[in-house]
């Protein structure tokens, strides 16, 4: 009898071990299926991923050719707006110096008329009055007039400036 039992045993161990690997083999065939699947899509991804890159690169070198052409244009108007700021100044100094010299100007005109003060004329017919003289201009506050007066009056200087020059002159006048 214990020979019978231990084959018995045997067998029933044997068959337990095979159940056990049908449900492995079976579970391994459904993952073995479903990773055919996925390798299909994942097949079409890499490709679509491959097309993606080979696009990115190929538009690189035109991203670069674009930034250069707008770094020379951004470099050119940099150029150029350093150059009108320094006219400006140029212009704001010389402007300046001109507003100085017609205050200036108009100071010694007023001193001059207040100490050599215009001997009232005689005149001859009866019931008209003498022409009454003119202020000098006021200069209080209003330094674009002053610009505007002093260009005005150095018209003759005009032959050595430039257009920048010239062009605020003309603004300046305008102003009045």
């Amino acid at each position: 009898m214990i020979a019978v039992d231990w084959k018995v045993i045997l067998d029933l161990i044997v068959s337990v071990l095979l159940i056990a690997t049908i449900g492995y083999a079976w579970m391994l065939n459904q993952r073995l299926s479903s990773l055919r699947k996925n390798r299909d899509d994942l097949a079409k991804t890499i490709a679509a991923f491959n097309e993606a890159t080979l696009r990115a690169e190929s538009s690189i070198p035109k991203l670069r050719k674009a930034a250069e052409e707008s770094g020379q244009t951004l470099q050119e108007r940099v150029e150029k707006a350093q150059s009108l700021r320094d006219d400006l100044a140029f212009m704001i100094e010389r402007a300046d110096t001109m507003a100085n010299r017609l205050e200036n100007a108009v100071r010694s005109a007023r001193s001059d008329g207040v100490k050599a003060a215009p001997e009232p004329r005689g005149n001859a017919q009866i019931g008209t009055a003498s022409t009454p003289t003119m202020p000098p201009p006021r200069m209080a506050g209003n330094r674009a007039a002053a610009i505007a007066a002093a260009a005005a009056a150095s018209e003759a200087e005009s032959d050595d400036r430039s257009e920048a020059e010239r062009e605020l002159l003309r603004a300046l006048q305008s102003m009045r």
